[in-house]
């Protein structure tokens, strides 16, 4: 930890532009929240506290934040507007804090810790009463700013410039280092008497003269979000970011443009990534796995040697060597053991799958244990709803199934045995034994001559006679 550096995030806005009732920095981005991507960035500079100023929906964004910033200090925004007052709040909580002060923005997401370390470095080595980073763009229209002189740096917010200054195309881009007892001795100078009548915490930058600033060449890094236009130019930008480093870490990307994967997912190496394939979430991938096109998987723990093909799994683990799909639908709570199968149209939802056993088609395994080496027949259906409660089915080893079973829960088959095609299960089978409906099939002779006498069969049993 770094005892004299200290983080505060500016996260107080109501973000209009966005037109949404979900605060601007809760929309995702990746797999987080814009707000959990910058608190990630000021955790990885070790600072010694971080406080963030909010205002807009902040129980709601606290709410969502709760158990994920426990070491981050929520700030209340003064009435008064801007990003002046904004960090003005946060130094009641820095009372006693010296050192450097990093400011950041809450809905600025892809800055990296390699700049802002490169930021806080040439601001201790300069000695600066503030630093800050500048980006040049081709169209700086709506950003401030940066105006040199021979004495002095200051910025100018674009609704302030005069006609030369909108020429500019050196911006801020709302990253700043302060020395503290700086800070602390100049933040009440900050007027409101500017076009926006805000306290304008650039207006910093004019006021000291030991400015440092630091030229971002990736602009990317300092691109923030204020509507959903913005927001999806950025997790393209990131998706793409994210896809080449795991390509370089040795895994298959066949189509990356469209293939999603969030940045909290881990993939192992080797693994082929199919087109249209979405990994979300905290989902992890072992080597030598194929991920076929068109699956969508979140919050699953998939093994190494694994054979995925156009499904969709939550919250699910799959272990070494099995088999999913296609057009497999694994819920929450599903597990498929070693050399396993969830075959083509199964549905699965909190069933334990043992090793080899195989769910191969056209089946619903609901609230089972299944154990190994047992195989279960086409079209099944394991009936865990009685309308009121949920209840379980349990399969034991090598159990052989026929098709268009029933199982009614709760119910036991215990190892090592049969239930016929077409059994509705409601009682216990007892190991070694064959379950069965015991219901003989009858024929009605000429019904369809008797009955239909005008129907294609009808015709061609006339035909044969």
């Amino acid at each position: 930890m770094n005892h004299h550096l200290a983080v505060v995030v500016l996260a107080a806005g109501a973000g209009t532009r966005m037109k949404s009732e979900t605060p601007k920095i809760l929309h995702p981005l990746a797999g987080l929240t814009l707000i959990e991507h910058v608190l990630a960035t000021a955790r990885a500079l070790e600072p010694s506290k971080i406080i963030t100023v909010l205002k807009h929906k902040q129980s709601e964004v606290e709410s969502a934040l709760n158990g994920l910033a426990d070491d981050v200090e929520f700030i209340t925004q003064s009435d008064t507007p801007g990003t002046g007052a904004a960090l003005e709040s946060a130094l009641g909580a820095l009372s006693d804090f010296n050192g450097a002060i990093v400011v950041l923005s809450g809905d600025v997401p892809l800055m990296d810790v390699q700049t802002l370390n490169s930021l806080i470095d040439g601001h201790l080595a300069s000695k600066a009463e503030a630093s800050m980073l500048t980006a040049n763009v081709d169209n700086p229209t709506g950003y401030g700013r940066v105006v040199r002189d021979a004495r002095q740096i200051s910025v100018v917010e674009h609704k302030d410039c005069k006609q030369q200054q909108l020429e500019i195309t050196e911006i801020n881009s709302g990253f700043y280092v302060f020395d503290s007892k700086f800070l602390k001795s100049t933040i009440g100078k900050l007027k409101t008497d500017n076009a926006q009548q805000e306290k304008y915490l650039t207006d910093l930058i004019g006021i000291s003269d030991q400015v440092s600033t630091e030229l971002v060449l990736d602009n990317w890094l300092v691109a923030g979000i204020n509507d959903r236009v913005q927001l999806s130019e950025l997790a393209g930008e990131l998706n793409k970011r994210i896809i080449k480093a795991w390509q370089l870490s040795g895994v298959t990307v066949i189509d990356p443009g469209s293939t999603w994967i969030d940045v909290t997912v881990q993939l192992g190496e080797d693994v082929v990534i199919e087109p249209s394939v979405q990994l979300r979430g905290t989902t992890s991938v072992g080597k030598n796995t194929l991920v076929g096109s068109g699956s969508v998987i979140t919050d699953a723990v998939i093994g190494s040697a694994v054979s995925i093909k156009s499904s969709d799994i939550s919250s699910s683990i799959i272990e070494d060597g099995a088999t999913v799909g296609p057009f497999a639908y694994l819920r929450a709570g599903t597990k498929l053991s070693t050399n396993g199968k969830i075959g083509a149209f199964v549905e699965t939802k909190n069933a334990e799958i043992g090793a080899g056993s195989k769910v191969p088609h056209l089946s619903y395994v609901g609230d089972a244990k299944i154990g190994s080496g047992s195989n279960i027949g086409a079209g099944t259906i394991f009936a865990n709803y009685d309308g009121v409660n949920k209840h379980t089915t349990q399969v034991g080893d090598d159990v052989k199934t026929g098709a268009g079973n029933v199982f009614v829960a709760p119910v036991t088959i215990n190892s090592g045995t049969y239930t016929a095609a077409g059994t509705v299960v409601r009682r216990d089978v007892q190991s070694g034994d064959l379950a069965m409906n015991h219901s003989p099939q009858r024929a009605i002779a000429g019904w369809v001559l008797a009955n239909r006498p005008d129907s294609l069969s009808a015709k061609h049993v006339k035909r044969k006679k």
